[in-house]
């Protein structure tokens, strides 16, 4: 009985060990199968009447440091746009920063104000001097995610 508890832990323990890579595959949360894909370019561009319920396709380039809450995808440009987990419902880990994904949520514009701002620039790891850089509060496209899979 304790070999069998003890086998049964350790495989539990290497199947958890295992998922906290960031590996084509891995799903973090819940990504449906089914529904069309857009870019992370094209998402400003999909909203209507604010707002875009669907998966997304993105490169992600920074992660928060602090509990991997949250993602921030590239654009083209350069630019980036802000994926959060729903309701803190997952976590992704910091190896995750370089891999393309395809998220599951809903994107909408509202405001980012300046407290929120400077909170995600210190979950991100950023210097005390770039934190108090930030100022005021701006208007950003943000997307509230149910999973995210890395592809």
């Amino acid at each position: 009985m304790k070999l069998s508890l003890s086998l049964l832990v350790l495989f539990f323990s290497i199947a958890v060990k295992a998922q906290e890579a960031a590996v084509p595959g891995v799903v973090y949360g819940e990504v449906k199968d089914k529904g069309q894909t857009i870019s992370i370019d094209k998402l400003e561009s999909s909203l209507k009447e604010n707002k875009f319920e669907g998966k997304i396709t993105g490169k992600v380039v920074e992660v928060c440091q602090a509990m991997g809450c949250w993602v921030k995808l590239q654009k083209a440009d350069g630019s980036t746009i802000l994926v959060n987990a729903k309701d803190h419902g997952f976590t992704m880990p910091k190896d995750i920063v370089g891999k393309n994904v395809v998220i599951d949520g809903a994107a909408t514009i509202k405001e980012v104000t300046e407290k929120m701002r400077r909170h995600y620039a210190e979950d991100a790891g950023k210097t005390k001097d770039e934190i108090e850089e930030i100022k005021g509060s701006s208007k950003e496209v943000t997307i509230a995610t149910n999973g995210v899979k890395v592809i």
